[in-house]
């Protein structure tokens, strides 16, 4: 597996080695073992979610206050802009965010650590999301951060029109006023 470091510490792009010829591929998508030794830790996932979503679909910035979870993330149909947004207000990197195009046929995969925001948005005409959570959903906790804060900044593709996000995204708060990891 190929592992490359992004600008905000922790969070990494995983490209697991793929076996291809014209019957198709094979990938191992998870190994528990590969995965620890990439992040430098033992990570127990406790939940896998899938989601399926149309183009201009955006969902987030999405994160949960208590019972962070670590999301390790992926598509398997379809393309989409992944983004993580560091809200560790004692990073240097706080407020920065980094952004990842997950498809299916590059087979990227996005580890987004607790302590970060997560979004993405279908550039795709629909698109298959898979993640592994380190924690599970708790409703009462998760927090939402405004997909097109001026202060975060974040360059989302152009798709052609406007996206598509849930009411409870719509209301989400800036940074600046959001509860934030310390």
């Amino acid at each position: 597996m190929k592992v490359t470091a992004t600008k905000l510490d922790g969070v990494l792009i995983l490209e697991p080695k793929v076996f291809g010829d014209e019957r198709g591929f094979f990938m191992e998508s998870f190994n528990q073992r590969v995965f620890d030794e990439a992040v430098g830790r033992h990570v127990e996932f406790v939940q896998d979610n899938h989601s399926r979503s149309s183009k201009g679909v955006l969902r987030g910035l999405h994160y949960q206050l208590q019972q962070p979870q670590g999301k390790l993330v992926r598509v398997t149909r379809g393309a989409v802009f992944d983004v993580a947004v560091d809200i560790r207000k004692s990073s240097p990197t706080f407020g920065q965010w980094v952004g990842v195009e997950l498809n299916e046929s590059n087979h990227r995969q996005l580890w987004i650590p607790a302590g970060f925001a997560h979004g993405f948005v279908v550039t795709s005409d629909s698109a298959d999301f898979l993640y592994k959570a380190s924690d599970y959903y708790a409703p009462a906790h998760e927090r939402s951060i405004l997909w097109n804060d001026p202060e975060i900044g974040i360059a989302w593709p152009d798709f052609g029109g406007e996206p598509k996000v849930s009411a409870k995204d719509a209301v989400a708060v800036r940074l600046s006023d959001a509860n934030a990891y310390d």
